[in-house]
């Protein structure tokens, strides 16, 4: 598991390869990770919007973003957490992620960003 704490919020990840919803032999390679955020700062928050930056092992690139996260756009008071499960699909058997979350200080109005650090998806097999 990979955390991180930026203004406040801390982020943690756990990945999971999917094999079966994998078919090597197509180069599709699909993983879920599961994010856990938890406001440690004395005021609610409210995660916006999500900026993805994933990586794939054969230099492939790209951007994904869009509002709140699985379709929900959480509020937490001080000292919650929120968990939610999405995933990713890669072409290669290895690939990393990170970004950002888009947040708002629910006292005085003001939005901020947190750091979703980065992680990595490898297949199982790969890993040694």
């Amino acid at each position: 598991m990979t955390s991180k704490i930026s203004e406040g919020v801390e982020v943690s990840v756990e990945t999971f390869y999917q094999p079966d919803y994998s078919n090597p032999l197509q180069s599709e390679y699909m993983f879920a990770y599961r994010i856990t955020i938890e406001n440690h700062n004395p005021f609610s928050v409210k995660l916006h919007r999500r900026y993805w930056n994933i990586f794939d092992s054969n230099g492939t690139y790209r951007e994904v973003e869009g509002e709140g996260v699985v379709g929900v756009q959480p509020t937490l008071a001080p000292g919650e957490k929120y968990e939610y499960v999405s995933g990713c699909n890669l072409r290669t058997e290895m690939g990393k992620m990170h970004g950002t979350y888009q947040m708002e200080n629910l006292n005085n109005k003001t939005m901020f960003e947190v750091n979703i650090p980065a992680f990595e998806m490898v297949v199982p097999f790969k890993g040694n």
